[in-house]
């Protein structure tokens, strides 16, 4: 049987988070396989965390089973959105507009 230590003296970050080349205004994304990549051309480390924080929001919207997609559709709370039909990474969207309340960004 395991057991959970109290006060370790280091964080724990269970999400792969990678730096990679992405299209220009795409700072950051949360994938469904549990993983957020950021575009590679931010510096700034106080931006990388919002992108960071802003994503890993996504990741938990998907392990709670609210949030998925795949190529052709977005899967919001039982809903069936065609990503062809929406602006992907618009603030109005249900999903994004819950994290943007979440983090204020």
């Amino acid at each position: 049987m395991g057991f959970i230590m109290k006060g370790a003296p280091y964080g724990s970050q269970d999400t792969p988070i990678y730096s990679v080349d992405m299209e220009d205004g795409v700072l950051g994304k949360a994938n469904n396989n549990g993983t957020i990549v950021i575009n590679s051309k931010l510096k700034d480390p106080k931006q990388i965390q919002e992108v960071i924080d802003h994503e890993t929001e996504h990741i938990i919207q998907m392990r709670d089973g609210r949030l998925d997609y795949d190529k052709e559709n977005v899967y919001w709370e039982g809903k069936t959105i065609p990503r062809s039909s929406i602006e992907e990474g618009a603030k109005d969207l249900p999903w994004e507009k819950e994290v943007y309340n979440k983090t204020k960004k």
